[in-house]
């Protein structure tokens, strides 16, 4: 048996790579494991050197990894794009998000507002920026620790109104989504891989990456609320 395969991903790829694993170990008898953690997290272990073969992670952190000498440059390869969706708890009120008007005005209406530490959070704080509501908000805000679920929060009272990538949304029991951001105020995330530099297997690496980028992945991404890329 070879050695087996080591990816590190932040927690928005966790459950579309363990599908893919799992049809990929089916398909060719290589063992991978997947560790998913927080995306900063994940950036700064691949930064300290820690021995992955295989990292994926918003294509923004790539490019960081890349730029620093942690991935190979010409190995990265783009999987997915995830948009940012919004969710209440399990027989709760759905305010409308139609709008970007109906979308701040949901914020603005809700006891508790949260998001993660990831780009989606990101986002949203910039939009609270340029809509002049970050102060007022601010005391609501719940923001989930690295690799903490917006919807985990939502399910147990935490937060009334959240947001997230749909992906890690979409099978958190106890809320539901009640659709993606707009079109005005959305935000794509394109989640790439790449073969670190610490790699001991980049062939092998290299041949799961193209795995998860080809046509036979699409069905999964698409199941997790992900779009191929």
């Amino acid at each position: 048996m070879s050695k087996e395969i080591t990816v590190i991903s932040s927690m928005a790829t966790r459950q579309v790579l363990a599908d893919l694993v799992e049809q990929y170990e089916r398909r060719s008898g290589q063992r991978v494991v997947v560790q998913s953690v927080g995306g900063v997290a994940a950036l700064a272990r691949v930064q300290d050197g820690e021995p992955f073969d295989v990292v994926v992670l918003a294509a923004d952190a790539i490019a960081r990894l890349t730029a620093a000498g942690c991935v190979d440059a010409g190995s990265r390869v783009d999987l997915a794009r995830s948009g940012v969706a919004v969710a209440v708890a399990a027989g709760a009120a759905r305010p409308e998000i139609g709008s970007e008007a109906a979308v701040r005005d949901a914020i603005l209406a809700a006891r508790s507002i949260g998001y993660s530490t990831g780009p989606s959070g990101a986002h949203l704080a910039r939009l609270f920026e340029r809509w002049g509501i970050a102060g007022t908000i601010a005391p609501r805000i719940v923001q989930a620790p690295p690799g903490v679920p917006v919807g985990a929060l939502i399910a147990r009272g935490k937060v009334e109104l959240g947001f997230q990538q749909t992906s890690e949304l979409i099978h958190v029991p106890g809320i539901e989504v009640i659709g993606a951001l707009p079109p005005g105020i959305q935000a794509t995330t394109v989640f790439s891989a790449a073969i670190c530099t610490a790699s001991s297997l980049p062939d092998a690496a290299r041949a799961l990456i193209a795995f998860l980028a080809s046509t036979q992945a699409e069905s999964a991404k698409l199941a997790h609320g992900m779009e191929p890329a």
